[in-house]
């Protein structure tokens, strides 16, 4: 019903955040470290979303990425597993550990993660085996990889021009603030980067 829901980051607790999109605060539980990620994020944020209904509630659960958001619809699938204990396994593990984890049988792996023992890991390789391929598995964890290179070294660009505004005299803060609001200029290019956050400050 509700694909995703794109907007900042108002308030955060240790299950959920509000995220407020056109005028409206929305309460969507998420894992530990996807809240620390949305809560750093300056800007606005697209959460992925999967709207639960059950007789006493109505919940919106979150994920950064389509693919946790197919992974957490798919540990849905298993008898037995709830949103809960969906979202404990993808706090336990990412989305790529817990596809090598079931293809290979390993569900020691699987029960380290919150609420997860033996058996409900086995249940879980059994069900989610046949859903899955090594080939997929292996494309889908190489995309990953390459998107965290391609954002080391955006990082790497934006470090360098926030350290050059710091030697410069202005503060961390405002440093960081002046070259996170430049847009137009490719995250590498740190002249381009200190010349427009100049001017922002």
């Amino acid at each position: 019903m509700i694909a995703f829901i794109q907007g900042r980051v108002v308030e955060s607790s240790e299950t959920s955040v509000i995220l407020e999109a056109g005028g409206i605060g929305y309460e969507i539980f998420m894992t530990g470290s996807a809240i620390e990620k949305a809560v750093r994020e300056n800007s606005e944020i697209r959460i992925h979303t999967y709207f639960h209904v059950r007789e006493d509630a109505m919940q919106l659960y979150g994920f950064l990425t389509r693919d946790d958001l197919q992974m957490f619809k798919l540990l849905l699938g298993v008898n037995g597993i709830g949103p809960k204990a969906a979202l404990g396994v993808l706090a336990g593990l990412t989305a790529d550990e817990l596809r090598f984890a079931v293809l290979s049988d390993d569900s020691r792996t699987i029960s380290r993660a919150p609420g997860i023992g033996k058996k409900t890991a086995q249940k879980l390789i059994l069900e989610l085996k046949d859903k899955l391929s090594l080939e997929d598995a292996f494309d889908k964890k190489l995309a990953h990889v390459q998107e965290e290179t391609v954002q080391a070294n955006n990082m790497d660009g934006s470090r360098e021009a926030v350290e050059a505004l710091v030697a410069l005299g202005y503060s961390s803060t405002e440093s960081l603030r002046a070259v996170r609001s430049v847009t137009g200029v490719e995250p590498d290019d740190v002249e381009g980067l200190l010349k427009a956050a100049l001017k922002n400050l």
